[in-house]
Protein backbone atom coordinates (compact mmCIF):
# COMPACT_ATOMS: atom_id res chain seq x y z
CA UNK A 1 0.00 0.00 0.00
CA UNK A 2 2.97 2.37 0.46
CA UNK A 3 3.31 2.91 -3.31
CA UNK A 4 -0.44 3.14 -3.96
CA UNK A 5 -1.85 6.45 -5.15
CA UNK A 6 -3.99 8.28 -2.59
CA UNK A 7 -6.12 11.31 -3.40
CA UNK A 8 -8.77 12.63 -0.99
CA UNK A 9 -12.20 12.31 -2.57
CA UNK A 10 -10.58 10.28 -5.38
CA UNK A 11 -9.77 13.59 -7.07
CA UNK A 12 -7.95 12.97 -10.32
CA UNK A 13 -8.15 9.19 -9.94
CA UNK A 14 -9.28 7.17 -12.98
CA UNK A 15 -11.74 4.72 -11.42
CA UNK A 16 -13.06 3.06 -14.56
CA UNK A 17 -13.67 3.24 -18.29
CA UNK A 18 -16.81 4.50 -19.98
CA UNK A 19 -18.07 5.09 -23.50
CA UNK A 20 -21.03 7.16 -22.29
CA UNK A 21 -19.54 10.61 -21.76
CA UNK A 22 -16.33 12.53 -21.26
CA UNK A 23 -15.42 15.93 -19.85
CA UNK A 24 -12.06 15.96 -21.60
CA UNK A 25 -11.97 18.77 -24.17
CA UNK A 26 -15.55 19.76 -23.37
CA UNK A 27 -18.49 17.63 -22.31
CA UNK A 28 -19.58 15.05 -24.89
CA UNK A 29 -22.28 12.39 -24.71
CA UNK A 30 -21.16 9.34 -26.74
CA UNK A 31 -18.99 11.58 -28.92
CA UNK A 32 -21.53 14.37 -29.46
CA UNK A 33 -20.64 17.83 -28.15
CA UNK A 34 -23.08 19.02 -25.49
CA UNK A 35 -23.56 22.33 -27.29
CA UNK A 36 -24.75 20.60 -30.44
CA UNK A 37 -27.05 18.29 -28.51
CA UNK A 38 -28.60 21.23 -26.66
CA UNK A 39 -29.11 23.07 -29.93
CA UNK A 40 -30.28 20.27 -32.22
CA UNK A 41 -31.98 17.59 -30.12
CA UNK A 42 -34.60 17.14 -27.40
CA UNK A 43 -34.30 15.34 -24.09
CA UNK A 44 -35.93 12.17 -25.41
CA UNK A 45 -33.32 11.92 -28.17
CA UNK A 46 -30.53 12.38 -25.64
CA UNK A 47 -32.01 9.79 -23.26
CA UNK A 48 -32.25 7.33 -26.16
CA UNK A 49 -28.63 8.09 -27.09
CA UNK A 50 -27.44 7.41 -23.55
CA UNK A 51 -29.39 4.16 -23.20
CA UNK A 52 -28.94 2.71 -26.70
CA UNK A 53 -25.65 4.23 -27.87
CA UNK A 54 -26.89 6.10 -30.94
CA UNK A 55 -29.26 8.96 -31.67
CA UNK A 56 -32.68 7.64 -32.71
CA UNK A 57 -34.13 7.68 -36.19
CA UNK A 58 -37.50 9.38 -36.65
CA UNK A 59 -39.28 6.04 -36.30
CA UNK A 60 -37.26 5.05 -33.24
CA UNK A 61 -38.00 8.39 -31.59
CA UNK A 62 -41.75 8.04 -32.19
CA UNK A 63 -41.72 4.51 -30.76
CA UNK A 64 -39.59 5.59 -27.79
CA UNK A 65 -41.99 8.42 -26.97
CA UNK A 66 -44.93 6.04 -27.23
CA UNK A 67 -43.30 3.67 -24.75
CA UNK A 68 -42.67 6.56 -22.35
CA UNK A 69 -46.32 7.64 -22.63
CA UNK A 70 -47.48 4.10 -21.90
CA UNK A 71 -45.29 3.95 -18.79
CA UNK A 72 -46.09 7.33 -17.23
CA UNK A 73 -49.13 6.33 -15.16
CA UNK A 74 -48.22 5.55 -11.54
CA UNK A 75 -49.60 2.50 -9.71
CA UNK A 76 -52.57 3.48 -7.55
CA UNK A 77 -50.79 2.03 -4.51
CA UNK A 78 -47.90 4.46 -5.00
CA UNK A 79 -50.28 7.41 -5.32
CA UNK A 80 -51.91 6.28 -2.11
CA UNK A 81 -48.49 6.14 -0.44
CA UNK A 82 -47.73 9.68 -1.62
CA UNK A 83 -50.99 10.85 -0.03
CA UNK A 84 -49.90 9.48 3.36
CA UNK A 85 -46.31 10.68 3.46
CA UNK A 86 -45.84 12.85 6.59
CA UNK A 87 -46.20 16.59 5.91
CA UNK A 88 -43.03 18.50 4.97
CA UNK A 89 -41.13 15.36 3.97
CA UNK A 90 -38.28 16.50 1.68
CA UNK A 91 -39.00 15.86 -1.98
CA UNK A 92 -35.78 13.89 -2.50
CA UNK A 93 -36.73 11.57 0.36
CA UNK A 94 -40.10 10.99 -1.28
CA UNK A 95 -38.50 10.37 -4.66
CA UNK A 96 -36.08 7.85 -3.15
CA UNK A 97 -38.98 6.01 -1.49
CA UNK A 98 -41.09 6.14 -4.65
CA UNK A 99 -38.38 4.54 -6.80
CA UNK A 100 -37.93 1.76 -4.27
CA UNK A 101 -41.69 1.16 -4.21
CA UNK A 102 -41.98 1.19 -8.01
CA UNK A 103 -39.77 -1.89 -8.19
CA UNK A 104 -42.53 -4.00 -6.64
CA UNK A 105 -44.92 -3.15 -9.49
CA UNK A 106 -42.47 -3.69 -12.34
CA UNK A 107 -42.96 -7.04 -14.09
CA UNK A 108 -39.40 -7.01 -15.42
CA UNK A 109 -37.98 -6.55 -11.92
CA UNK A 110 -39.87 -9.62 -10.76
CA UNK A 111 -38.23 -11.74 -13.48
CA UNK A 112 -34.68 -10.56 -12.74
CA UNK A 113 -32.02 -13.26 -13.30
CA UNK A 114 -30.80 -14.86 -10.08
CA UNK A 115 -27.17 -14.75 -11.27
CA UNK A 116 -25.14 -13.16 -14.06
CA UNK A 117 -22.53 -15.84 -14.53
CA UNK A 118 -23.34 -16.43 -18.20
CA UNK A 119 -23.35 -14.12 -21.26
CA UNK A 120 -27.00 -15.03 -21.81
CA UNK A 121 -27.94 -13.85 -18.31
CA UNK A 122 -26.00 -10.61 -18.79
CA UNK A 123 -27.73 -9.96 -22.12
CA UNK A 124 -31.10 -10.60 -20.51
CA UNK A 125 -30.23 -8.07 -17.81
CA UNK A 126 -29.38 -5.49 -20.46
CA UNK A 127 -32.73 -6.04 -22.19
CA UNK A 128 -34.68 -5.90 -18.93
CA UNK A 129 -32.60 -2.96 -17.75
CA UNK A 130 -33.42 -0.85 -20.79
CA UNK A 131 -37.12 -1.48 -20.31
CA UNK A 132 -36.85 -0.61 -16.61
CA UNK A 133 -34.85 2.52 -17.48
CA UNK A 134 -37.61 3.70 -19.81
CA UNK A 135 -40.20 3.21 -17.06
CA UNK A 136 -38.05 5.12 -14.59
CA UNK A 137 -37.65 7.99 -17.07
CA UNK A 138 -41.41 8.20 -17.43
CA UNK A 139 -42.45 7.57 -13.84
CA UNK A 140 -39.97 9.86 -12.10
CA UNK A 141 -41.33 12.68 -14.25
CA UNK A 142 -44.84 11.79 -13.05
CA UNK A 143 -43.97 11.21 -9.39
CA UNK A 144 -42.44 14.63 -8.79
CA UNK A 145 -45.43 16.73 -9.99
CA UNK A 146 -47.88 14.30 -8.37
CA UNK A 147 -46.29 14.75 -4.94
CA UNK A 148 -45.94 18.50 -5.46
CA UNK A 149 -49.66 18.86 -6.20
CA UNK A 150 -50.60 16.73 -3.20
CA UNK A 151 -48.46 18.98 -0.99
CA UNK A 152 -50.52 21.94 -2.21
CA UNK A 153 -53.87 20.22 -1.60
CA UNK A 154 -54.42 19.44 -5.29
CA UNK A 155 -55.10 16.14 -7.00
CA UNK A 156 -52.38 14.72 -9.27
CA UNK A 157 -53.10 15.11 -12.96
CA UNK A 158 -53.07 12.09 -15.27
CA UNK A 159 -50.45 12.15 -18.01
CA UNK A 160 -51.46 13.69 -21.33
CA UNK A 161 -50.21 11.49 -24.20
CA UNK A 162 -48.43 13.15 -27.09
CA UNK A 163 -46.57 15.83 -25.15
CA UNK A 164 -42.80 16.04 -25.05
CA UNK A 165 -41.12 14.87 -21.86
CA UNK A 166 -40.46 18.49 -20.83
CA UNK A 167 -43.98 19.67 -21.67
CA UNK A 168 -45.49 16.67 -19.90
CA UNK A 169 -43.75 17.53 -16.65
CA UNK A 170 -44.75 21.20 -16.79
CA UNK A 171 -48.33 20.28 -17.69
CA UNK A 172 -48.67 17.80 -14.83
CA UNK A 173 -47.48 20.47 -12.41
CA UNK A 174 -49.89 23.21 -13.41
CA UNK A 175 -52.57 21.69 -15.62
CA UNK A 176 -51.67 24.18 -18.34
CA UNK A 177 -49.78 23.54 -21.55
CA UNK A 178 -46.46 25.44 -21.49
CA UNK A 179 -45.58 27.98 -24.16
CA UNK A 180 -42.86 27.07 -26.65
CA UNK A 181 -40.14 29.14 -24.94
CA UNK A 182 -40.82 27.59 -21.52
CA UNK A 183 -40.94 24.07 -22.91
CA UNK A 184 -37.72 24.44 -24.89
CA UNK A 185 -35.81 26.16 -22.09
CA UNK A 186 -36.81 23.43 -19.64
CA UNK A 187 -35.97 20.75 -22.21
CA UNK A 188 -32.45 22.15 -22.63
CA UNK A 189 -31.96 22.06 -18.86
CA UNK A 190 -32.86 18.36 -18.84
CA UNK A 191 -30.37 17.66 -21.64
CA UNK A 192 -27.59 19.43 -19.73
CA UNK A 193 -28.35 17.61 -16.46
CA UNK A 194 -28.76 14.18 -18.12
CA UNK A 195 -25.21 12.87 -17.79
CA UNK A 196 -21.80 13.85 -16.43
CA UNK A 197 -19.33 10.97 -16.37
CA UNK A 198 -18.26 9.59 -12.93
CA UNK A 199 -19.96 12.16 -10.69
CA UNK A 200 -20.80 11.16 -7.12
CA UNK A 201 -24.30 9.81 -7.76
CA UNK A 202 -23.32 7.97 -10.94
CA UNK A 203 -20.32 6.42 -9.21
CA UNK A 204 -22.63 5.36 -6.38
CA UNK A 205 -24.90 3.65 -8.90
CA UNK A 206 -21.94 1.85 -10.47
CA UNK A 207 -20.60 0.67 -7.11
CA UNK A 208 -24.00 -0.81 -6.23
CA UNK A 209 -24.31 -2.37 -9.68
CA UNK A 210 -20.84 -3.90 -9.39
CA UNK A 211 -22.14 -6.10 -6.55
CA UNK A 212 -24.65 -7.51 -9.11
CA UNK A 213 -27.51 -5.73 -7.42
CA UNK A 214 -30.49 -4.56 -9.49
CA UNK A 215 -31.24 -1.31 -11.33
CA UNK A 216 -33.80 -0.03 -8.82
CA UNK A 217 -31.37 -0.45 -5.92
CA UNK A 218 -28.67 1.38 -7.87
CA UNK A 219 -30.98 4.28 -8.73
CA UNK A 220 -32.17 4.55 -5.13
CA UNK A 221 -28.54 4.81 -4.05
CA UNK A 222 -27.86 7.43 -6.70
CA UNK A 223 -30.79 9.53 -5.48
CA UNK A 224 -29.39 9.31 -1.96
CA UNK A 225 -26.04 10.62 -3.21
CA UNK A 226 -27.63 13.41 -5.22
CA UNK A 227 -29.58 14.56 -2.17
CA UNK A 228 -26.34 15.74 -0.54
CA UNK A 229 -25.78 19.51 -0.92
CA UNK A 230 -22.23 19.02 -2.21
CA UNK A 231 -23.61 17.25 -5.28
CA UNK A 232 -27.23 18.21 -5.92
CA UNK A 233 -29.14 21.04 -4.34
CA UNK A 234 -26.94 24.02 -5.21
CA UNK A 235 -29.57 25.30 -7.66
CA UNK A 236 -31.92 25.78 -4.71
CA UNK A 237 -29.66 28.49 -3.22
CA UNK A 238 -29.37 30.67 -6.32
CA UNK A 239 -32.50 32.79 -6.09
CA UNK A 240 -32.33 33.28 -2.30
CA UNK A 241 -28.83 34.71 -2.83
CA UNK A 242 -29.93 37.06 -5.63
CA UNK A 243 -32.97 38.17 -3.64
CA UNK A 244 -30.85 38.82 -0.56
CA UNK A 245 -28.48 40.98 -2.63
CA UNK A 246 -31.47 42.89 -3.97
CA UNK A 247 -29.79 45.34 -6.38
CA UNK A 248 -26.72 45.18 -8.66
CA UNK A 249 -24.93 47.89 -6.69
CA UNK A 250 -25.08 45.69 -3.54
CA UNK A 251 -23.18 42.78 -5.08
CA UNK A 252 -19.62 43.62 -4.07
CA UNK A 253 -20.42 44.51 -0.46
CA UNK A 254 -22.68 41.49 0.04
CA UNK A 255 -20.23 38.98 -1.43
CA UNK A 256 -17.25 40.52 0.36
CA UNK A 257 -19.03 40.08 3.70
CA UNK A 258 -20.21 36.61 2.75
CA UNK A 259 -16.72 35.44 1.82
CA UNK A 260 -15.26 37.02 4.98
CA UNK A 261 -17.58 34.72 6.93
CA UNK A 262 -16.12 31.77 4.95
CA UNK A 263 -19.51 31.02 3.40
CA UNK A 264 -19.69 29.19 0.08
CA UNK A 265 -21.36 30.80 -2.92
CA UNK A 266 -23.45 27.91 -4.20
CA UNK A 267 -23.48 27.43 -7.97
CA UNK A 268 -19.81 28.35 -8.40
CA UNK A 269 -16.75 26.16 -8.77
CA UNK A 270 -16.46 22.58 -9.95
CA UNK A 271 -14.23 19.62 -9.12
CA UNK A 272 -13.50 19.04 -12.84
CA UNK A 273 -14.04 22.38 -14.58
CA UNK A 274 -11.45 24.87 -13.32
CA UNK A 275 -11.98 27.55 -15.98
CA UNK A 276 -15.74 27.37 -16.38
CA UNK A 277 -18.58 24.96 -17.09
CA UNK A 278 -19.72 25.05 -20.73
CA UNK A 279 -23.19 23.96 -19.65
CA UNK A 280 -23.57 27.12 -17.54
CA UNK A 281 -23.06 29.30 -20.59
CA UNK A 282 -25.57 27.34 -22.65
CA UNK A 283 -28.31 27.42 -20.01
CA UNK A 284 -27.45 30.99 -19.03
CA UNK A 285 -28.56 32.20 -22.45
CA UNK A 286 -31.91 30.46 -22.01
CA UNK A 287 -32.29 31.93 -18.52
CA UNK A 288 -31.77 35.40 -19.95
CA UNK A 289 -34.33 34.80 -22.71
CA UNK A 290 -36.89 33.71 -20.13
CA UNK A 291 -36.03 36.68 -17.89
CA UNK A 292 -36.63 39.06 -20.77
CA UNK A 293 -39.94 37.41 -21.59
CA UNK A 294 -41.06 37.49 -17.93
CA UNK A 295 -39.83 41.00 -17.13
CA UNK A 296 -37.29 39.62 -14.62
CA UNK A 297 -34.05 41.12 -15.97
CA UNK A 298 -33.10 42.58 -12.58
CA UNK A 299 -32.03 39.11 -11.43
CA UNK A 300 -29.91 38.64 -14.55
CA UNK A 301 -28.21 41.97 -13.92
CA UNK A 302 -27.37 40.94 -10.37
CA UNK A 303 -26.23 37.50 -11.57
CA UNK A 304 -23.88 39.12 -14.11
CA UNK A 305 -22.28 41.24 -11.39
CA UNK A 306 -21.91 38.20 -9.11
CA UNK A 307 -20.15 36.29 -11.90
CA UNK A 308 -17.82 39.20 -12.61
CA UNK A 309 -16.90 39.72 -8.97
CA UNK A 310 -16.17 36.06 -8.23
CA UNK A 311 -14.16 35.61 -11.42
CA UNK A 312 -12.01 38.67 -10.64
CA UNK A 313 -11.50 38.09 -6.93
CA UNK A 314 -11.63 34.31 -6.48
CA UNK A 315 -11.18 32.91 -10.01
CA UNK A 316 -14.48 31.10 -9.49
CA UNK A 317 -16.78 30.39 -12.41
CA UNK A 318 -20.43 29.33 -12.47
CA UNK A 319 -21.46 25.71 -12.86
CA UNK A 320 -24.73 24.43 -14.30
CA UNK A 321 -26.67 24.98 -11.07
CA UNK A 322 -26.19 28.77 -11.26
CA UNK A 323 -28.33 29.39 -14.38
CA UNK A 324 -30.63 26.44 -13.58
CA UNK A 325 -31.77 28.02 -10.33
CA UNK A 326 -32.67 31.23 -12.17
CA UNK A 327 -34.30 29.48 -15.12
CA UNK A 328 -36.55 27.38 -12.89
CA UNK A 329 -37.55 30.51 -10.97
CA UNK A 330 -38.53 32.27 -14.21
CA UNK A 331 -40.61 29.19 -15.09
CA UNK A 332 -42.52 29.68 -11.86
CA UNK A 333 -41.29 26.43 -10.32
CA UNK A 334 -41.12 26.12 -6.54
CA UNK A 335 -37.66 25.62 -5.01
CA UNK A 336 -38.33 22.11 -3.57
CA UNK A 337 -38.70 20.88 -7.16
CA UNK A 338 -35.23 21.89 -8.30
CA UNK A 339 -33.13 18.94 -7.12
CA UNK A 340 -35.81 16.35 -8.03
CA UNK A 341 -35.73 17.82 -11.55
CA UNK A 342 -31.98 17.21 -11.57
CA UNK A 343 -32.71 13.58 -10.59
CA UNK A 344 -35.41 12.99 -13.19
CA UNK A 345 -33.02 14.26 -15.88
CA UNK A 346 -29.94 12.39 -14.59
CA UNK A 347 -31.77 9.05 -14.35
CA UNK A 348 -31.01 8.56 -18.06
CA UNK A 349 -27.30 8.82 -17.33
CA UNK A 350 -27.52 6.69 -14.20
CA UNK A 351 -29.26 3.88 -16.06
CA UNK A 352 -26.80 4.06 -18.96
CA UNK A 353 -23.93 3.61 -16.50
CA UNK A 354 -25.70 0.75 -14.76
CA UNK A 355 -26.09 -1.02 -18.10
CA UNK A 356 -22.46 -0.38 -18.97
CA UNK A 357 -21.26 -1.68 -15.59
CA UNK A 358 -23.13 -4.93 -16.15
CA UNK A 359 -21.53 -5.43 -19.54
CA UNK A 360 -17.95 -5.50 -18.20
CA UNK A 361 -18.39 -5.89 -14.49
CA UNK A 362 -15.75 -6.08 -11.80
CA UNK A 363 -16.60 -5.53 -8.16
CA UNK A 364 -15.58 -1.99 -7.18
CA UNK A 365 -13.62 -2.41 -3.96
CA UNK A 366 -10.92 0.23 -3.32
CA UNK A 367 -8.46 0.16 -0.43
CA UNK A 368 -8.01 2.67 2.38
CA UNK A 369 -4.87 4.18 3.85
CA UNK A 370 -4.88 3.26 7.54
CA UNK A 371 -4.10 6.17 9.92
CA UNK A 372 -5.20 4.58 13.19
CA UNK A 373 -3.20 3.33 16.19
CA UNK A 374 -0.18 1.05 15.78
CA UNK A 375 -0.66 -2.65 16.68
CA UNK A 376 -1.45 -3.02 20.37
CA UNK A 377 -2.58 -5.83 22.69
CA UNK A 378 -6.07 -6.19 24.12
CA UNK A 379 -5.90 -5.68 27.90
CA UNK A 380 -8.24 -7.66 30.11
CA UNK A 381 -11.29 -5.69 31.18
CA UNK A 382 -9.99 -5.56 34.77
CA UNK A 383 -6.84 -3.72 33.64
CA UNK A 384 -8.47 -0.97 31.58
CA UNK A 385 -9.11 1.37 34.48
Amino acid sequence: MNSAIYAPGLEGIIAGETAISTVEGGLRYRGYAIGELAEKTCYEEVAYLLLYGELPSSTELVEFRQRLDEARQLPSALLNLLRHVPPNTPYMDVLRTAVSALAHFDPDYRTWPKELASPAATERCIQLGRRIAERLLAQLATTVPAYHRLCRGLEPLPPRPGLSHAAQFLYQLSGELPDELSQRAFDVSLILYAEHEFNASTFTARVITSTLSDMYSAVVGAIGALKGPLHGGANEYVMPLLQAIGQPENVERYLREMLARKERVMGFGHRVYKTGDLRAGILGSWARRLAEARGQLLWEQIADRVEQYLAQTKHLHPNLDWPAGRLYYYLGLDVPLYTPIFAMARVAGWCAHILEQWQANRLIRPRARYIGPAPRPVLPLSERG
